[in-house]
């Protein structure tokens, strides 16, 4: 992030961006020595909108601007998009019963790119994480969610014990996840408005996060291992809710 600026890496992501809000693209540069489908596609998209400045440059270049992300040769400064600006204005425009993902204190960017990636895929309106001790939308994130964080809002809070509160008064059911809870995902009726909390990568949900949930559930784990993936934990949780109230009788 430079100002109110971003950089953009890879086709996914910016492909997106181009779909979403071509406006808020600035400039884009490509390597020139790819002369594939992939890249000349996009050189044609980006032609059809003259105030994109297109920059040909090389791999060492583009190697230094987003600092060892993997870019596939194309790298774009972009105007910050923000989907939602609070969580009542979020709130104020959901089309349906709240479908959301509130992590707290994720910090690995591969974590948050894959679950905006499930979440989008999912439908859930959003997903929610305090300021303090969590990753924001990096380059690295948004490459990995493949274009998600143009259309998943991604909200970072102050007091995430707060906005948990706010949410229960909009009547929007805080489920947390721990492996002590006694109750399974499964027991619970996930076609209410749900906000599902997830904690951090080994570190879990913090105290008092735990203590404002409604409710703790645990994920089955039939195996040895004693623990799953935030992302993976997620993208079950999100599912389910899908599967509930999509495909169930």
């Amino acid at each position: 992030m430079k100002g109110n600026k971003q950089l953009l890496a890879g086709f996914h992501s910016i492909e997106a961006r181009l779909r979403h809000a071509p406006d808020s693209v600035i400039e884009v540069f490509i390597d020139v020595s790819r002369h594939d489908k992939r890249i000349q596609s996009l050189m044609d998209r980006l032609k059809q909108f003259a105030f994109i400045n297109i920059h040909l440059t090389d791999s060492v270049e583009l190697d230094k601007m987003v600092e060892g992300v993997r870019h596939q040769g194309v790298v774009a400064w972009v105007s910050h998009r923000v989907l939602a600006t609070s969580v009542e204005e979020l709130l104020s425009d959901l089309s349906g019963p709240a479908h959301l993902l509130v992590l707290d204190g994720v910090t690995d960017p591969h974590n948050l790119g894959a679950c905006l990636r499930t979440a989008d895929a999912a439908g859930v309106h959003a997903i929610i994480a305090p300021k303090d001790k969590s990753v924001g939308l990096t380059t690295t994130v948004q490459r990995v969610a493949c274009g998600a964080a143009e259309t998943v809002p991604y909200l970072m809070v102050t007091n995430l014990s707060r906005t948990l509160k706010t949410l229960k008064e909009h009547h929007i059911w805080v489920v947390g996840t721990t492996d002590q809870a006694e109750q399974s995902m499964f027991d619970l009726d996930l076609k209410m408005p749900i906000a599902w909390v997830m904690g951090a990568e080994g570190d879990g949900m913090r105290r008092l996060t735990k203590e404002t949930c409604d409710e703790l559930v645990r994920l089955p784990m039939m195996g040895t291992v004693e623990s799953l993936n935030v992302s993976v934990a997620s993208a079950l949780c999100m599912y389910e809710t899908l599967r509930q109230r999509k495909f169930s009788a």
